[in-house]
């Protein structure tokens, strides 16, 4: 309840991007709210004082959303539906001196770890006992949970490092208290995020501690899955693995992004792998852990990609059989190490390749999900969408992944956030049909 002497100041958090952004501008909110704003995230009304805007500055496309969200705002500010335009995130940390020249609305530019200075800014006090505390934007029944910053990666294609910087883990027991947290407020299911999950623990611990977080996390009472997320190949810990086999709580999945697997090409990505290395880990996954969901992300064209390596990576899609993937157009990244290289790839092939790549994955994807009719399921309740219910199995993220689709009836009613079993009854190339199981 608001006191007579709460602030009146009414806050609207924008975030663009990521995940870890999701994560970031949580934590924002929180500190926002224990300081007696009013915050909405992403809200559609014009009543504001204050817009945030958390940006993104990956790859082009995710740059220009974020300077088009920049420049809507700063209109609006000029009209008088805004007094205040704030920008934050992973553009203005890269791109700050430029932005600052060509959008002179904007009231203040803060990068990705400046929160304490954006709230002295709004006079409000960074609260340390709220360190971990967030303001969910998910539904309450899952929860990104970031296990560290930074990254500590040498990958030619990449700005991360720019814009977070170096690798920093979360102690163990600190994401143990931020987990317990959220599953005193209804989060059944965290999905793990950083830069690279499986560096995990080195910079503090002296060694990859990715399975003993996992244990610890599991140990936490209502928490019931945890997913893990961005997983780098390159001195893969495969006690973790191990972990995810033995412990039911953890997902049998895995997101492990392995970009490409010409040699020449990771090679010029400098990923720290070859082919024959990543078939080797691939095969030790499955062979550990049969039931487990992989998924990768790759990226296409590439500075001297050619047809024939770009042919290799189409092939080895197929007989790899991933159980979800996502492909990229690469991106010409100032200040990267590819950056030296001809972006000699057109635009116009680099989109044709990342078609190819998602055609021969739907058949794939189409024929695993075929598989799967007349097994049963655990189903973890999304939403409700028209007439159905939707959901996801152990073996899908949400946004990224497949959907299990139940149709309401008058005899079938299901609570968001709850875990139903349900036998699988039909599909279609990224989607499963589902009914209760009787």
């Amino acid at each position: 309840m608001r006191t007579k002497g709460a602030r009146s100041e009414r806050i609207n958090v924008v975030t663009l991007g990521c995940s870890k952004n999701i994560f970031d501008s949580e934590v924002l909110m929180a500190q926002l709210k224990a300081n007696d704003f009013s915050v909405k995230h992403e809200s559609e009304d014009e009543d504001f004082d204050t817009v945030i805007i958390n940006t993104c500055g990956f790859i082009d496309n995710a740059k220009e959303e974020s300077v088009n969200t920049i420049l809507q705002f700063s209109e609006a500010k000029k009209n008088g539906w805004v007094e205040k335009v704030i920008v934050t995130g992973c553009l203005s940390e890269r791109y700050q001196q430029d932005l600052e020249k060509e959008i002179p609305e904007v009231d203040a530019w803060f990068g990705t770890r400046d929160l304490p200075r954006l709230l002295k800014v709004l006079k409000a006090d960074y609260k340390q006992e709220l360190v971990g505390e967030r303001f969910l934007t998910t539904p309450i029944h899952y929860a990104y949970q970031k296990i560290s910053e930074g990254c500590d990666r040498p990958c030619t294609f990449c700005a991360i490092p720019l814009m977070r910087g170096k690798h920093i883990s979360t102690p163990i027991e600190e994401l143990v208290k931020q987990a317990a947290s959220l599953a005193a407020q209804g989060t059944k299911e965290l999905i793990l995020i950083a830069q690279d999950s499986t560096y995990y623990g080195l910079d503090i611990y002296g060694k990859r501690n990715l399975a003993e977080l996992l244990k610890a996390l599991s140990e936490v009472e209502g928490i019931e899955w945890i997913r893990l997320h961005y997983a780098y190949p390159s001195g893969f810990p495969m006690d973790v693995i191990e972990e995810m086999k033995r412990n039911p709580k953890i997902c049998n999945y895995i997101d492990i992004p392995l970009q490409h697997i010409n040699d020449e090409v990771l090679k010029r990505m400098k990923r720290g792998t070859t082919r024959e290395k990543t078939d080797k880990l691939l095969t030790a996954m499955r062979e550990m852990n049969p039931d487990m969901a992989i998924r990768t992300t790759l990226i296409v064209g590439f500075p001297g990609e050619t047809e024939a390596q770009f042919e290799e990576l189409c092939d080895w899609v197929k007989t790899s059989e991933f159980d979800r993937l996502g492909v990229f157009a690469y991106s010409h990244e100032e200040n990267t190490g590819a950056y030296v290289f001809e972006d000699d790839v057109l635009e116009d092939v680099k989109q044709e390749r990342v078609q190819r790549i998602m055609d021969i994955q739907e058949e794939i994807s189409f024929k695993k999900n075929e598989s799967r009719i007349g097994s049963q399921e655990r189903i973890l309740i999304d939403r409700k969408e028209g007439g159905y219910y939707v959901g996801r199995t152990q073996y899908d993220s949400p946004e990224v992944d497949n959907e299990v689709v139940i149709e309401a009836s008058d005899e079938t009613y299901l609570r968001i956030g709850d875990f139903v079993n349900a036998s699988i009854i039909g599909n279609t190339s990224f989607d499963l049909e589902a009914e209760i199981a009787k």
